[in-house]
C-alpha cells in the first residue's frame, strides 16, 4: 500500500468513475484501474462495486475511505507546515452549505479562496442539514454550517447566527420589513411551507403552538426556490430568511415582513469533525465563512444576531 494508492481511491470515491479519476490525475486508466486491483488485493476487500454508470463504494471501501481521507489531510498539514504561514495553500477543500447559505456566501467565499490561496479548489456542496451532518462524520466533506443541529458529540460547533425568518408575499400583500405582523395573523391564510422534514417546518409549526394558532399549509415544497416561485404566483405566503431573496425584496418582486409573538428564527452553527485535525485550508474556509456573515449582517443584508467569531485556535487565517 502506498500514498499513490490511497490518493487514487479518494479520487475515484469522489467522482465514480475510473475514467474521471484518470483525466484528473493524469494517469492512464489501466495504470489506475491495476493501483485500486493491487489495493484490494492487499486488503482482502472489495473497496468499489461495479456497474454501467460507474464505480460505487462499498461499505468497507467506505471505512478504508475515511483512513485515506485523514492520511491525505495529515500529508498536506506536514506540507503546510514546512511552508511558510504566508505560502498560498494548494489543494481540495470540501464546504458544506444548506442551499439558502449557499446562496449567499458562495461569492464572497470563492473570491476570498483566489485571493488568499488561488491554488487550493474549493468544493461547496449544498444539501440540508441532516445530510451535511452524515457527510461530515463520514469525512466526505471538510467543514460545514449547519441549522439547528442536535448536539452531536463527533462534531465540534461554533454559534455563528440567530437568524431571523421573515413572512413572504407578493407584491400585492403590501408587506414592509419595518412593519412586524404577530404570529396568529396567519391564521387562516394559504400558507406554501416546506415539509415535516424540514427543520424550517419545526420551527415554524412551534411558533403556531406558541401563538395559538392553526397553520393552513395549502403546499409543501423543500425547495425554497420553488416556494419563492409560488408566492410570485399568487399562491399563498411562505416564511423564509430574508437574505439570499434581500435583492428581490428590494426590486419589489417580492414583499417581506418580520413575524412577532413569537419571532421565528434559527440558529446556525460552523461545524467541523471532532475526531481528526482540521486543516489549514478548512480553517481559512471557516475564518471566511464568519467573515462573510459578519459582513452581510452588519450590512443589513442578512438580518439576525451575531453569535460571536470562532476561537482562534480552531479558526484562523
Amino acid at each position: 500500500m502506498d500514498i499513490a494508492q490511497l490518493r487514487t481511491l479518494v479520487v475515484v470515491a469522489e467522482l465514480g468513475s475510473l475514467s474521471k479519476a484518470a483525466d484528473r490525475l493524469r494517469i492512464a486508466q489501466p495504470a489506475l484501474s491495476r493501483q485500486v486491483r493491487m489495493l484490494e488485493e492487499e486488503l482482502g476487500v472489495a473497496l468499489f462495486s461495479r456497474h454501467g454508470r460507474g464505480m460505487a463504494l462499498t461499505e468497507k471501501g467506505r471505512d478504508v475511505l475515511k483512513h485515506a481521507s485523514r492520511i491525505e489531510t495529515e500529508l498536506d498539514e506536514i506540507r503546510a507546515g514546512a511552508a511558510d504561514l504566508n505560502t498560498p495553500l494548494t489543494g481540495q477543500i470540501a464546504i458544506g452549505l444548506p442551499p439558502t447559505v449557499a446562496d449567499i456566501v458562495s461569492v464572497p467565499l470563492v473570491d476570498a479562496f483566489r485571493k488568499a490561496h488561488p491554488g487550493a479548489v474549493p468544493r461547496l456542496v449544498s444539501a440540508y442539514t441532516g445530510y451535511l451532518l452524515d457527510w461530515l462524520n463520514r469525512g466526505e466533506i471538510d467543514l460545514a454550517v449547519l441549522y439547528d443541529p442536535r448536539t452531536v458529540r463527533s462534531v465540534r460547533s461554533q454559534p455563528l447566527l440567530l437568524e431571523n425568518l421573515f413572512l413572504i408575499g407578493p407584491p400585492e400583500a403590501n408587506f414592509s420589513i419595518h412593519r412586524a405582523l404577530p404570529f396568529k395573523s396567519l391564521g387562516g391564510k394559504r400558507l406554501l411551507l416546506p415539509s415535516t422534514r424540514h427543520g424550517l417546518r419545526t420551527i415554524v409549526e412551534r411558533c403556531a403552538t406558541d401563538a395559538g394558532v392553526g397553520l393552513d399549509v395549502v403546499v409543501e415544497a423543500d425547495s425554497y426556490a420553488t416556494l419563492k416561485d409560488l408566492v410570485r404566483a399568487g399562491h399563498g405566503w411562505t416564511i423564509l430568511p430574508l437574505a439570499p431573496i434581500h435583492g428581490e425584496v428590494a426590486s419589489g418582486a417580492l414583499t417581506a415582513a418580520p413575524l412577532i409573538d413569537p419571532a421565528p428564527v434559527r440558529r446556525l452553527v460552523l461545524s467541523f469533525p471532532a475526531d481528526r485535525p482540521t486543516p489549514r485550508l478548512a480553517r481559512f474556509a471557516g475564518s471566511a465563512v464568519v467573515d462573510s456573515v459578519t459582513d452581510q449582517v452588519e450590512r443589513g443584508v442578512w438580518p439576525g444576531q451575531l453569535l460571536g467569531a470562532p476561537p482562534s485556535d480552531r479558526i484562523s487565517k
